[in-house]
């Protein structure tokens, strides 16, 4: 309890400092007169109780009566961030300037592009928003070694990040469905974060997958999101996808065909039971045999036994950092962003930005994505 307690404090303490700095390079810098000066506090207030209201209903309840709220609440974190790239350089700009003893300068500098900086915020912000709704399709080719010459030419199709929930519904997965099976896929993997929810009120969003088919089946792992809610909903996540037709691989294994095998394990979050395997997973498998790895974070490739044998990772989680330049402090933490990397600690890795949005429903330079994976014999 003193814990929550501590945590809402700081939070309200930032929050309250960040909307204080706001108020100075927006209102008190560019010399605003007074009428506007009231337009944009109030602006601001009604931006902040926005994002607390989503913050609080985010995952709670049915998703379809507070969506509205939750997606113009998210969607002020988009907004804040250019801003917060754009005031900040202006203000080194007129910080130079004032060094330079250019005070008139200054003045008309911080007017116009305080101006300048807002259109921006926003114009990116909605190109973000626009670009989100329209899923891609990366195809990758993927030299494996010793590759049976009957898989050669398998097309994967990776699904990650599909995040129904608070600000996806049933129509985003039919359309998300309908793209991968566009894609003539050999096998289906889904790589967790395919919710954003408890079981009882998104669970029916999902209800698409059913109709996902391949001839070498649809296999998947669980990510963060399906354990963020708590181990109970993750363990009745993984109900709800094998009663769609999806083989959840809990650190295990399973043969596709000759030669050809693939390792699943849970998401690097997950404790207890539902804490990742590796080992358990490899355990009884064959090195020698084309082994997939699919796991919902880049950096659980670090997590493969020396020897492991593992041909490819797949993964997704990153969203390719989703707003730019989030990708940045993203590859501090995992291994690889987006896209294919043929060397990870002796691994190649193949992560997907996915297909869905998590926070702001905006995606800026890191556009929603199935991957299509080609396996070719070297």
């Amino acid at each position: 309890m003193l814990r929550a307690v501590l945590a809402l404090l700081v939070g309200v303490l930032v929050l309250g400092l960040y909307l204080g700095w706001l108020h100075q390079r927006l209102v008190v810098a560019p010399e605003l007169p007074r009428p506007w000066r009231r337009v944009v506090d109030a602006v601001l207030a009604l931006g902040v109780v926005a994002f607390v209201a989503a913050a609080a209903l985010l995952r709670q309840g049915d998703p379809a009566t507070t969506r509205p709220v939750v997606w113009v609440g998210m969607t002020t974190l988009a907004v804040a961030l250019y801003l917060t790239i754009g005031l900040v350089l202006l203000g080194l700009v007129a910080l130079g300037l004032r060094l330079a003893g250019r005070t008139a300068a200054r003045t008309r500098v911080l007017r116009t592009g305080t101006a300048a900086v807002v259109v921006l915020a926003l114009a990116v912000t909605a190109y973000g928003v626009v670009a989100a709704t329209r899923p891609g399709v990366r195809t990758t080719e993927v030299r494996v070694a010793d590759l049976p010459a009957e898989h050669d030419g398998l097309r994967v199709v990776l699904l990650t990040d599909l995040h129904v929930g608070a600000l996806h519904d049933a129509s985003w997965t039919r359309e998300v469905v309908d793209l991968v099976m566009a894609q003539e896929p050999d096998l289906v993997l889904l790589g967790g974060d395919l919710v954003d929810g408890r079981p009882g009120d998104v669970a029916d969003y999902l209800d698409p997958l059913a109709a996902l088919d391949a001839p070498l089946g649809v296999h998947g792992v669980i990510g963060n999101h399906e354990l963020l809610t708590g181990d109970d909903d993750a363990r009745r996540w993984i109900e709800v996808y094998e009663g769609l037709g999806v083989d959840v691989l809990a650190n295990e294994s399973v043969e596709l065909g000759p030669g050809l095998v693939l390792v699943g394990v849970h998401d690097a979050t997950g404790t207890g039971d539902l804490a990742p395997d590796p080992e358990r997973a490899l355990a009884g498998v064959d090195p020698d045999d084309t082994l997939l790895h699919l796991a919902h974070e880049p950096r659980q490739v670090e997590d493969l036994p020396p020897g492991s044998g593992v041909d490819l990772q797949l993964s997704g989680h990153t969203h390719g950092g989703q707003l730019w330049p989030v990708h940045l402090l993203v590859g501090l933490t995992d291994p690889v962003v987006a896209g294919y990397d043929a060397d990870v600690d002796g691994v190649p890795v193949l992560v997907s930005r996915g297909v869905g949005t998590s926070g702001p429903p905006a995606r800026v330079l890191a556009p929603p994505e199935v991957d299509v994976v080609v396996l070719r014999t070297r």
